[in-house]
């Protein structure tokens, strides 16, 4: 990806499309003149609309899902196939340790939605817990997201983070992001040297203003 930050909102299962819709048009001064990569997770249902409107109105954002199956197109009620998706988004989360822990994905299944996605044409964020989480083969970018630091106000240290994506990049050429309490004040602290950018979650992601807020502060 370069040197260039990467900033990804995830805003979860949230927001209706007038909300995102807004979302969109209150983020988009901050992203035009943003000289990074920003990667838009919308919930499932907006993903075509969002894509519409970025598109029509030349919005400097990627889109991404929060997710992806890990089966093909099929008799699978309830999924969605990343070939489904593949002419809306570029990338997509996967490995999130909300999925982890309440859908209890396990390293088979990521493994399998990891090759879906590339099959597709669809760059996977793979999100990990610490140094020892498995990562599949071909992955380019990973985010570390400890979990002690998801919804709360509680982010890991930047030394720690630095010393964490260090190892990560030891084991393959590897693009890591820091996920876990980014806002506006810190995000600096953690964009340098090893950490190539962040994934905001909820609490700072679905406020437009605290997230142009981090925006501008990598700029």
């Amino acid at each position: 990806m370069g040197n260039l930050p990467i900033v990804v909102a995830n805003h979860k299962a949230n927001n209706t499309w007038d909300q995102v819709s807004t979302w969109i048009d209150e983020v988009a001064a901050s992203a035009q003149n943003f000289a990074g990569t920003i990667i838009f997770c919308p919930s499932y249902p907006y993903l075509a609309a969002a894509h519409e409107k970025i598109s029509q109105n030349g919005i400097n954002l990627k889109l991404g899902s929060q997710d992806i199956s890990g089966f093909e197109q099929g008799a699978y009620t309830g999924e969605v196939a990343a070939s489904q998706i593949a002419d809306t988004i570029k990338y997509t989360i996967i490995g999130h340790s909300e999925r982890r822990q309440n859908f209890a994905e396990d390293d088979k299944i990521l493994t399998r939605k990891v090759e879906n996605a590339q099959k597709a044409g669809i760059t996977p964020i793979f999100c990990v817990q610490n140094t020892e989480t498995p990562v599949p083969k071909n992955v380019e970018i990973v985010a570390y997201e400890p979990i002690f630091a998801i919804g709360t106000a509680n982010p890991d240290t930047p030394e720690n983070v630095q010393e964490v994506a260090k190892k990560i990049k030891l084991k393959d050429d590897h693009t890591v992001i820091y996920g876990g309490s980014v806002s506006e004040e810190n995000v600096k602290s953690f964009v340098k040297d090893q950490v190539e950018g962040v994934l905001v979650g909820a609490t700072n992601s679905l406020d437009p203003q605290k997230f142009a807020g981090i925006i501008e502060a990598l700029k």
